[in-house]
């Protein structure tokens, strides 16, 4: 069950009243950020034929409460709002829920705003479920142009291939061991390497 619907809600009504010009402008989405937005209209608006709502900047919210307060109050012209999430905006896709975006989903979207490299945890995500974020840090090798690449990087890293095998090391395979690396230990996503 969606964990807007009650307990949030009911809190709300009594006290709910339209945002100010400085609250609506602090948390307006800017469309040059890259900061994880949604669209918040309401099943009523929409079903009377408006989308009238607001896209909404979340990195501008300390709380899930917060934030429903801010959906809530945005639209005081309405008794009792069914938030609808019309749209949304750099975040993953399985984050994204049009009448049910819940506290767990909320920090997510948060904790994976603030990564600086979206890139690199888009690449993770491709690879792992969006449940698993919090291992990314982990898991992140870095950026490589291939897998062999990446083997390389880890004979020079972990072994003095050249010290112990001297001119024999120029036969060492690289594209075979780089291969078995990522056969079971490690992923290899738009460039970026991550162990398993």
């Amino acid at each position: 069950m969606c964990t807007i619907t009650q307990s949030v809600l009911e809190n709300e009504v009594s006290r709910r009243s339209f945002p100010s010009e400085e609250e609506i402008a602090y948390h307006k989405y800017d469309f040059n950020s890259n900061n994880p937005a949604l669209y918040c209209g309401t099943y009523g608006k929409y079903n009377n034929g408006s989308i009238e709502g607001m896209w909404i900047d979340l990195t501008t919210f300390d709380e899930y409460d917060e934030f429903i307060e801010f959906c809530c109050n945005l639209h005081a012209d309405e008794d009792d709002p069914e938030l609808m999430f019309q749209d949304y905006e750099n975040f993953p896709r399985e984050l994204y829920s049009e009448s049910c975006f819940d506290e767990d989903d909320f920090d997510t979207i948060i904790k994976y705003a603030s990564f600086a490299d979206r890139d690199a945890v888009d690449a993770f995500l491709s690879c792992f479920s969006v449940d698993e974020l919090d291992k990314f840090e982990d898991a992140y090798q870095g950026e490589f142009d291939s897998e062999e690449d990446f083997a390389y990087h880890i004979i020079d890293e972990c072994y003095d291939i050249e010290q112990t095998m001297g001119n024999l090391s120029f036969y060492f395979d690289y594209e075979k061991f780089a291969r078995d690396l990522f056969m079971c230990d490690y992923f290899f996503d738009n460039g970026y390497v991550f162990r398993r």
